[in-house]
């Protein structure tokens, strides 16, 4: 039974998932953190089949490590350490190749690339345009070259999807000689799951993906826009980084770059008091004093008016960006949600479309409010544009484009 071991490293912590390549389907997975703390942690989930293939309960087993896990290499022989005691067998599932998210690929990456030492120079050096990110990613990398030296290492790129994206689009209005010397331009992010949602939603609706124009709206605490035409990106949210576009957690989304300048004027705030403001304690946040969607519904519920304000300036940016896609793309076949709230908030998702009526956008108030898991529709039957609920599976796109690329 051919599999992929998947890996998503931060600084401090990493997930993995064990994919079956025949039947996609999750083996285990688990997770590393406390990294370089004085007590580490880890938890491990078992997925095995039965013996008719039926998937049975996860076996799961949580336990704290009574010692420092000093770096990323000790936290895979814990890793390996799991499944050995744990299962499934490594030997008996072994991975053909071990498949690593790495967020910003730059111009250089735009597929899933081997990684070679050369590779990894170009991972390193594009860290300035992800420095929370990349070398986080590449420690994980490292890393697992240690535990599985024998199997191709693949780097899936966030970036790679937005590749696709033209010059009008991705072009900064700003000094193009300064612009070009410091790589400064529209990059996107999310892109494993804009592609694989957009993917699954073509087949759910037994239609070719080449034919269909969708706004893919990926929401969780970090959140993201895309226009697909014909399965291509043709525009996006997130920019240079990760904190451009739309509300999210704790970061701020759009902003007039202005801002910044009058309160580095006004308040005094440096470059690092600006940076930690955009990206951790702005969005929902800032505006309302928790990052959670969940909290901050529950709240404006309550008659919150922070909480209320805050719901009011995310659904609004929402609407934003499906006007200007919907321009962009020229016409509109599907709307999808996807991510931890777009999956679970239908106040969020009947906000975004709330009125499109005349855009040819219909939603189903009873389909929206019903709690559902899998792909599934929340528009009319006679709604001109297909609004879908999709959950991302960013893992198994990562395991799938490592095959492709071993291919």
């Amino acid at each position: 039974m051919p599999t992929v071991l998947v890996v998503n490293s931060g600084s401090s912590s990493f997930k993995y998932q064990l994919i079956d390549v025949e039947t996609e389907r999750t083996l285990a997975s688990g997770l590393v953190e406390r990294i370089g703390d004085a007590t580490g942690a880890a938890g491990h989930r078992s997925y095995l089949p039965d013996a008719a293939g039926a998937t049975t309960p996860p076996i799961e087993e949580r336990w704290v490590i009574e010692r420092e896990i000093p770096d990323h290499t000790a936290g895979f022989r814990v890793m390996l350490d799991a499944f050995a005691e744990h299962g499934p067998s490594l030997d008996e599932h072994a991975p053909i190749a071990v498949g690593h998210r790495v967020v910003h690929g730059g111009k250089r990456f735009f597929e899933p690339t081997v990684v070679t030492d050369l590779v990894k120079i170009n991972i390193e050096d594009i860290s300035e345009l992800a420095p929370l990110h990349n070398p986080a990613n590449l420690q994980g990398i490292n890393a697992a070259q240690v535990a599985f030296p024998d199997v191709p290492h693949v780097a899936v790129f966030d970036t790679a999807f937005h590749q696709t994206i033209p010059a009008a689009a991705y072009t900064y209005a700003i000094d193009a000689e300064l612009a070009a010397k410091h790589r400064v331009r529209r990059y996107g992010f999310h892109g494993t799951s804009h592609k694989f949602v957009s993917e699954a939603a073509a087949a759910f609706l037994d239609r070719p993906l080449g034919e269909l124009k969708q706004i893919v709206f990926h929401l969780g605490n970090g959140a993201s826009a895309c226009a697909i035409d014909g399965g291509r990106s043709v525009d996006t949210s997130m920019g240079m980084t990760p904190l451009e576009g739309l509300v999210m957690g704790t970061r701020s989304g759009d902003l007039d770059p202005a801002v910044l300048f009058h309160l580095h004027r006004k308040a005094g705030l440096g470059f690092d008091e600006l940076d930690t403001l955009l990206n951790r304690r702005s969005g929902l946040l800032g505006l309302s004093g928790t990052g959670d969607m969940r909290d901050v519904t529950e709240s404006a519920s309550k008659g919150d008016e922070a909480a209320q304000l805050a719901l009011d300036v995310t659904v609004h940016r929402l609407r934003h960006y499906l006007g200007a896609y919907l321009a962009v793309l020229g016409g509109l076949d599907v709307v999808v949600f996807t991510a931890g709230v777009g999956e679970n908030a239908p106040l969020i998702r009947a906000g975004a479309v709330q009125g499109l009526e005349g855009l040819g956008i219909i939603l189903d108030e009873d389909r929206n409010a019903e709690r559902a898991r899998g792909i599934r529709v929340i528009s009319t039957d006679d709604s001109p544009v297909t609004v879908l609920v999709v959950p991302t599976n960013e893992e198994l796109e990562i395991a799938r484009q490592t095959v492709a690329a071993l291919a």
